[in-house]
């Protein structure tokens, strides 16, 4: 499966959701934005939506600051 994940190709060898592409980008359990195909997800999609074959991934990780 190939996807564009913040711009860069990737490819991974198995289907998975936005959640368990989290895991495997590091970024599991941490405060996210996340956008599939130009359409922001919900927190509680992020476990249920899936990843396929051609998808946009844009991933923004929440950080506090001044």
């Amino acid at each position: 499966m190939k996807i564009t994940l913040n711009g860069e190709k990737r490819e991974f060898d198995t289907p998975m959701t936005v959640g368990a592409l989290l895991d495997v980008v590091g970024l599991g359990g941490k405060p996210v934005v996340v956008e599939q195909n130009q359409m922001a997800l919900l927190p509680r999609e992020i476990e249920t939506a899936t990843v396929s074959d051609g998808d946009v991934i844009e991933i923004v990780q929440i950080t506090a600051g001044g």
